[in-house]
């Protein structure tokens, strides 16, 4: 598996846990709440579908037809509607608790983040904090090439290469507060209970 197939299906399956979608709506949810696939299209979608189902993830349903809306369409096919079978969301819940290296990466860390809201507070927490980790790396590499080329560059490419310092700054004040936030145990997710009779030592430990 590809890793951009693997976001791909981690992305559907969370959002099929939230509610059973036809293949449209499902795309539409993919394109506008999960910014990394905002060129995408049912041609890739439908692969994906078609292999979920085939490892029992999800399953297929007819959705419930509109007796007007079946007569102006002349008997085409009803619409197929995916729904999460429960191996599917067990499946779901064992990616959430990965805290590996893929899950820091662009295009990963941003799919992660969205559902968040399903995720353990310490996974949240090595996440953010792998995230954090991997920027600060990153910038650090940022100001090493720029210092070697700085007199090479022209005005423009020095400034586009400090847009770029600057984006990642950014990232990184960002995640400190994310992190702050969670240590200070107000990141408890949208209607998930108090945590309790749990160990309330910094989660960010578990890196150590």
């Amino acid at each position: 598996m590809s890793r951009r197939s693997g976001v791909l299906e981690f992305a559907v399956l969370g959002l099929l846990r939230e509610s059973p979608m036809h293949g449209y709506e499902l795309r539409k949810r993919l394109n506008t709440s999960l910014g990394v696939f905002r060129a995408f299209s049912y041609g890739t979608l439908y692969p994906c579908l078609k292999t979920l189902v085939a490892q029992g993830w999800l399953t297929e349903e007819a959705a419930p037809e509109d007796p007007l809306a079946a007569a102006s369409l002349g008997g085409r096919r009803a619409k197929i509607v995916y729904r999460l079978t429960p191996e599917g969301k067990e499946h779901f819940e064992d990616l959430l608790a990965q805290t590996g290296p893929d899950a820091w990466e662009d295009e990963q860390f941003g799919v992660r983040f969205a559902f968040f809201g399903h995720t353990e507070r310490d996974v949240r927490m090595r996440v953010l904090e792998g995230r954090r980790s991997r920027l600060e790396e990153r910038l650090e590499r940022m100001r090493a090439s720029l210092a070697r080329t700085r007199e090479r560059l022209d005005d423009y490419t020095l400034e586009l290469q400090r847009h770029g310092m600057e984006s990642v700054e950014r990232e990184v004040r960002w995640l400190n507060e994310l992190i702050e936030t969670e240590r200070a145990g107000r990141g408890r997710a949208k209607g998930r209970p108090a945590e309790t009779g749990r160990d309330d030592t910094d989660p960010s430990d578990t890196t150590k």
